[in-house]
């Protein structure tokens, strides 16, 4: 499933080269930019709602956070490692234990514990407003075993980290990333919406599925690329 996702979508998303205001995650009262993307997609009556980002950089951690409780997001999905194959693929935006705080210029971040698992890992994180001192618990699912610029062999273990993800999910849209935010996490969408149309019974386009989330993917992620550089 995974393979379809990735060629099908190879000539379709390299036409999107423009951003959508309709789309895009503002930052802030004065709607700063961050490259992210809202999707929302129906499966029969029920809406799922998400955030598909690039991973944090070190430069980027302070929106990426202030992104997440402007949402009110409760789960965070991240489809990669930090580093793959001498490769730095995202910055470790997350304190690295529970005895170290990761202080930021609105936020402070604490690992409330964490879960090991052979597939994924697990991590509670509590992130407090400096201003307001309210405090909220994150839910941080790490996917540590697909490898970049490939596809997942563990459709079983993707699926079990589907199941967790959702078990998580209470409020807000589900936010999720990989590297560049255009492949794993795309895929990661497509997969939880086409398992949840089976589970309903629904018919289901794979095609209309790729094609409309992709399109919002590409369009934002691959803008943020040309105004960076």
């Amino acid at each position: 499933m995974a393979e379809l996702c990735f060629r099908s979508t190879a000539e379709i998303a390299s036409f999107y080269f423009c951003t959508d205001d309709k789309t895009r995650v503002p930052l802030g009262e004065k709607n700063g930019y961050i490259n992210a993307s809202y999707i929302r997609m129906n499966v029969g009556e029920e809406e799922h709602f998400y955030i598909i980002t690039q991973g944090p950089l070190p430069s980027t951690m302070d929106d990426f956070w202030q992104m997440v409780w402007e949402s009110e997001s409760d789960v965070i999905a991240m489809m990669t490692k930090e580093v793959e194959l001498g490769q730095v693929k995202c910055h470790r935006y997350w304190p690295e234990s529970p005895y170290n705080s990761k202080d930021l210029a609105n936020f402070c971040l604490r690992l409330h514990n964490y879960q090991i698992l052979e597939y994924f890992i697990i991590r509670k994180i509590e992130i407090i407003n400096k201003q307001t001192e309210e405090k909220r618990i994150i839910s941080h699912l790490q996917f540590t075993t697909w490898p970049d610029h490939n596809t997942s062999k563990l459709a079983e273990q993707l699926v079990k980290f589907i199941c967790c993800m959702r078990k998580a999910h209470r409020t807000g849209p589900i936010i999720a990333h990989c590297s560049t935010g255009i492949g794993r996490s795309g895929v990661l969408l497509c997969v939880e919406i086409l398992l949840s149309h089976i589970e309903k019974d629904l018919c289901v386009s794979i095609k209309h599925v790729i094609v409309k989330s992709y399109k919002v993917v590409w369009s934002t992620i691959w803008w943020g690329h040309l105004r960076t550089e």
